[in-house]
């Protein structure tokens, strides 16, 4: 069993307990599973692994006592928690699917289940539409509206998973079809292989010998719940996490043209069949074609330089200009993991990190990079142990005396300092003066309209010791929508002051999209990818910012963090 599946079920026993409060001790046994969740989450290991190991405790683990230990090792053993299965039986199933709305947390879910009988998102939708919300506690005609916005995009992204995950379960899938020596390859395509921040269906493509025996291997996988269908070729199932994979066992003589043709978006796809159709060939999933003769179909290269064309990186194969670059002979060449140098937003133990600076350098100091900027929170963000200004000097000495420590890597003080509502940030000029970078992010007031958000960013900008903009449009990918706010406005702004746009890859956000990534480069604009990491193995997220980037045609011109320190601090905003 996986960390995150262990902390799932943590954090929804937790909610279970903040909405049915049937004891004095809820809110105590509440935060304790909030707490563990959060260890759990950011434990490097598998618990299951330590709670296999004859020498080792969970409840070395912070956060986790003598009783969780024992729900972490059943659940381990078993599959399912008794604690939990008894929480879940106290409640209609239909309240914690509320609580996935972004608007919703457990005492809203106990307050409408209460005072108005609502079950489940329907019947909060009806009462919304109805104006029965306004009347309740701390509720109004504005909390109606959001409710439903929240409704809307729940149901926008019902049956999506965020791109970590389908990545995360390729790969899984993939090791486990490899260890049959009757394997040859297997490749993700779709949707996954472009790098969409969300993927419905996932596609692997598999080689080998005795396709029979390889579908049989990979319905046994213990994450399969269903099988949908299985047949010579093909085989679906449903996953446990209801993810639908189609396994699609080919001959290697025809695998370009099917890692063509599955990996495509169906209006790439079109252009490309239509580009073979006035040669007078059909292009399909099997090979290139003219009349029965095979053009081309072993690899896509051989297809793409058939049809007239250098190879598309997937990440483009959108028809959204791709294949008349390809024509021109002018497809960007794309920025790529390995030219990444270092890593502009980290937060530490001084807010809610979990490791020190130390740590966090010794983790980018393994991956190559030669320099990181340490980001902790300003105190408005409280929730994340945001420090006030005597802190945020406290904690620049502390950076500064980690640099000492840690040779061969450049560690720089900065802060993630909030945008307040009306523009103005989170520390004074006195304090702000004192980092190497300043990164300003918003927190708060997320549903502000677009007037006055567009307003309240460019106010920040305008700010002479600004020099990135954090998240820019605060989006959640699956819970929240991005800010409303005029994009081109602010865009404008952030060049003419010389900030410096962020692209987060931490997979929750990817904020810039691809297609506002995009919009940047065309303005003219250069951008920065972080993770946004907690802990030193959030450093690895870097490779989703970089996927996002590449689907945005950035090079590595286009990124910053790219250069080598000392040009990359040259060409960053001027310091008053």
């Amino acid at each position: 069993m996986e960390n995150r599946t262990i902390a799932e079920v943590f954090e929804e026993i937790a909610n279970l307990l903040k909405i049915v409060q049937d004891d004095k001790k809820w809110p105590f046994k509440a935060a304790a599973y909030d707490r563990a969740r959060r260890s759990i989450e950011s434990y490097p290991e598998r618990l299951e692994e330590v709670a296999r190991d004859p020498n080792r405790k969970l409840t070395d683990i912070p956060g986790i006592g003598e009783d969780l230990a024992a729900k972490i090792k059943e659940l381990i053993e078993t599959g399912q928690s008794k604690y939990h299965q008894e929480q879940l039986q106290k409640v209609p199933h239909g309240l914690l699917e509320m609580l996935r709305l972004q608007t919703v947390g457990p005492q809203k879910a106990r307050l409408f289940f209460h005072e108005l009988g609502i079950k489940d998102v329907d019947e909060l939708e009806a009462a919304a539409k109805e104006g029965k919300l306004r009347e309740l506690p701390k509720m109004d005609e504005k909390s109606e509206e959001n409710i439903l916005k929240a409704i809307e995009l729940y149901r926008r992204a019902s049956g999506r998973f965020r791109l970590d995950t389908a990545y995360e379960t390729a790969e899984e899938l993939a090791g486990y079809l490899k260890e049959l020596n009757e394997v040859e390859r297997v490749e993700p395509a779709g949707s996954l292989r472009r790098g969409r921040e969300t993927v419905g269906d996932l596609d692997l493509l598999v080689t080998g010998r005795d396709h029979a025996k390889i579908a049989g291997r990979f319905v046994r996988h213990p994450s399969v719940e269903a099988i949908l269908a299985q047949g010579e070729d093909k085989v679906s199932v449903r996953l446990k996490n209801g993810m639908q994979v189609d396994v699609r066992l080919l001959d290697k003589e025809a695998y370009g043209a099917a890692l063509m043709y599955f990996t495509g978006s169906k209006e790439h796809n079109i252009a490309l069949r239509d580009r073979a159709k006035k040669r007078g060939w059909k292009l399909s999933e099997y090979a290139l074609f003219h009349g029965e003769k095979v053009l081309a179909r072993r690899t896509e290269e051989d297809v793409y330089k058939k049809l007239g064309l250098p190879w598309i990186p997937p990440e483009l194969r959108e028809n959204l200009g791709e294949i008349e670059a390809a024509e021109r002979n002018e497809l960007p060449k794309l920025v790529e993991l390995g030219d990444i140098q270092g890593d502009l937003q980290m937060h530490t133990t001084a807010s809610d990190g979990k490791t020190r600076v130390e740590e966090m350098a010794e983790a980018a100091k393994r991956l190559g990079y030669k320099y990181i900027l340490i980001t902790d929170h300003s105190k408005a963000v409280t929730i994340a142990n945001g420090l006030d200004e005597k802190r945020a000097v406290e904690n620049i000495r502390r950076i500064h005396d980690a640099r000492k420590k840690v040779k061969g890597i450049e560690i720089w003080a900065g802060a993630e300092v909030d945008i307040l509502g009306d523009g103005r940030l989170d520390y004074s000029d006195a304090v702000l003066k004192q980092f190497d970078i300043v990164l300003a992010s918003i927190h708060s007031r997320m549903t502000m309209p677009s007037e006055e958000m567009t307003e309240r960013i460019i106010k920040a900008l305008a700010n002479p010791y600004v020099r990135i903009l954090g998240h820019p449009t605060g989006r959640q990918i699956l819970k929240r929508d991005p800010f409303n706010f005029d994009v081109e406005k602010v865009f404008a702004a952030a060049k003419q002051q010389g900030v410096i746009l962020e692209l987060n890859g931490n997979p929750e956000r990817l904020d810039l999209s691809d297609r506002l990534v995009k919009l940047a480069k065309e303005r003219g604009m250069k951008i920065i990818i972080s993770t946004d990491a907690h802990h030193p193995d959030h450093l690895n997220l870097m490779r989703y910012g970089v996927i996002t980037a590449r689907r945005g045609w950035l090079t590595p011109k286009d990124v910053l963090n790219t250069l080598p320190p000392a040009k990359l601090l040259g060409v960053l905003r001027p310091l008053p």
